[in-house]
């Protein structure tokens, strides 16, 4: 890294501002918020681009309302885990600079295969925003172009890694437009009638937001705008460069089942994708009830049900939407052209293409691994578990990383060159609870709370980074032995507000302590744009304003001061 001109004395007493940023969210006093924001700003190589410069704010206390930049998030330092050295920043050597994507959720929001009519439970069956979430997506990645460099690090991006929920109802034509929008081409949001549009929000129903029509839906009431010529804007092609930045893929449960909820193929359901008649629930009201309890306590009782299906809403079949399978998945990844800068596959090499193997390791950076697991259920449901093949798996390459770990309760070692290890999945710890065995391949599956026992036998372990629950939290995984403790590193989503993604820097200290600093990004688009505008910054810009004023959104998502921009204080388990 570069020289750059720190000041020690900015760290002294380093334990005692992670306190005081901890209680202090950015409703604080504009003179404590502006100490914070300077301090932050100082210590690392380069705010620009990023949530530590400015976060979009609300213009306006109630209502529907526009954004505007805000003040950034201070960096909150945390060191529940250890306590570095007040003169770290002047040591500071940078291991690796990775971005974190999460929860994108491509939708092809025409699709006749949707729960929309299921809003009022699950409020991620329709929102107003979805025909957008290409153009947010590739403004996201102009964003990472831009930043280039880990703001802490001044590292080069190593890798960009994007946990699942890639697409929303595992469409063919939703995975072309994420792997598009991360390797870079046109894009057309569109299926079905090219003509005109064909989803929910062009019908008059006032139970959804419909932009083109002056009917007064539950949206219009709520302040939304009326946007003549909105669908044209939408489904007009547009370009992503593509990362520049390596990049891997997860597996999420949205790219595996149904709505991300109901096993593939479920009664059927997968013939209805590319017919003509869309799905707005089933004939009898028992089978009906049965899907509102799959979607909301995860019921299996749905699984027992046989409802014949009834539509009054027909659209212009497209083998587009077909769902692929994970084997499919990983085939598509594999592909020349969406290879872009690589590697060839974005993690899933032959044996995965050939068996739908979606777990598999990688490097980031000389002496940091990264594992991408597979926490998706093949049995369906929202929740998450790993099969007993990959739990075997990942214990045998931790150890094979780890000159020391634990077994059984008893310490092992053995000469090999110690490896940090950073663990990816689309699941956290808590969300995987769903152990149901999986009718494909009958195995042992293995719950979140078995997961972190087995990460605290392994001190090279150094994160857990996941998504899913569309929120920014970052838990202490604490353990007696502070070599054994690791930070679970949860992200929101870039669907739902505050629709973020989060560089990840590695830092060694050389005190004895690493530093993990998690910085917040928003996409490249202005937080205003003219409602009339047609470019994919300004659709991106309206993607971003809809999605904090959904009737359903729910701002805590964007999590406290702990959970975003942060310095996570580990101890260096090699010492």
């Amino acid at each position: 890294m570069s020289s750059i001109n720190r000041r020690s004395f900015l760290l002294a007493g380093a334990g005692g501002i992670g306190a005081v940023a901890l209680s202090c969210g950015r409703g604080s006093s504009a003179y404590a918020l502006d100490q914070r924001l300077r301090l932050g700003a100082q210590r690392a190589v380069s705010t620009a681009g990023t949530t530590l410069e400015q976060a979009a704010s609300p213009a306006g206390a109630s209502g529907y309302r526009r954004l505007t930049a805000g003040p950034g998030y201070a960096l909150t330092v945390r060191n529940d885990l250890a306590t570095g050295k007040a003169d770290r920043d002047d040591r500071r050597t940078p291991l690796a600079s990775i971005v974190h994507f999460t929860d994108l959720h491509m939708i092809d929001a025409q699709s006749p295969m949707r729960f929309e009519f299921l809003h009022d439970i699950t409020g991620s069956a329709f929102r107003p925003q979805e025909a957008l979430g290409t153009h947010g997506a590739a403004q996201l990645v102009k964003r990472v172009n831009d930043i280039k460099v880990g703001p802490f690090s001044g590292r080069p991006f190593d890798c960009v890694v994007s946990t699942g929920d890639n697409t929303d109802n595992h469409e063919d034509v939703e995975l072309d437009w994420f792997l598009t929008a991360m390797s870079g081409g046109t894009i057309t949001a569109s299926t079905g009638d090219s003509t005109h549009w064909e989803g929910v929000q062009s019908g008059g129903d006032s139970n959804y937001y419909n932009p083109e029509l002056t009917v007064q839906d539950r949206y219009k009431k709520a302040g939304f705008p009326t946007l003549p010529g909105f669908f044209g804007r939408a489904t007009a092609p547009h370009k992503s460069a593509g990362l520049d930045t390596p990049w891997y893929s997860v597996f999420g449960n949205h790219d595996d089942s149904i709505e991300g909820t109901l096993p593939s193929n479920f009664l059927g359901l997968d013939a209805v994708y590319t017919d003509s008649f869309k799905f707005t629930g089933f004939a009898d009201s028992t089978s009906n009830a049965a899907l509102q309890d799959a979607l909301r306590t995860q019921s299996t009782a749905i699984l027992n049900q046989d409802g014949t299906m009834t539509s009054g809403w027909k659209v212009t079949p497209d083998s587009r939407r077909r769902p692929f399978t994970p084997v499919e998945y990983i085939e598509r990844h594999r592909r020349a052209a969406y290879t872009g800068p690589g590697p060839f596959g974005h993690g899933f090499d032959e044996e995965a293409a050939a068996t739908g193997r979606g777990y598999y390791a990688f490097p980031i950076a000389p002496g940091v691994t990264g594992i991408a697991m597979d926490s998706t259920n093949r049995a369906g449901f929202t929740e998450g578990s790993i099969g007993d093949e990959q739990w075997r798996w990942l214990k045998k390459r931790l150890q094979a990383g780890s000159s020391t770990y634990w077994d059984w309760g008893f310490k092992h070692t053995h000469a090999v060159e110690d490896e940090y290890f950073v663990l990816f999945s689309h699941h956290t710890s808590a969300s995987m609870s769903n152990i149901l065995m999986d009718p494909a391949k009958p195995e042992l599956r293995h719950a979140g709370f078995e997961l972190l026992r087995m990460l605290h036998d392994f001190p090279n372990v150094l994160a857990w980074v996941n998504g899913h629950t569309h929120r920014n939290a970052i838990t202490a995984q604490g353990h007696a032995d502070p070599r054994r403790a690791f930070w679970e590193i949860n992200t929101a989503s870039h669907v739902d507000f505050p629709q973020q993604a989060r560089i990840i820097d590695v830092c060694d200290n050389k005190d004895g302590t690493l530093s993990l600093f998690t910085t917040l990004i928003e996409s490249a688009a202005p937080y205003q744009s003219s409602y009339d505008a047609g470019t994919q910054s300004a659709l991106a810009s309206l993607y971003r304003e809809l999605s904090f004023n959904d009737i359903h959104a729910d701002l805590s998502q964007e999590g406290a001061a702990g959970d975003r921009d942060t310095e996570l204080l580990l101890v260096d388990p090699r010492l």
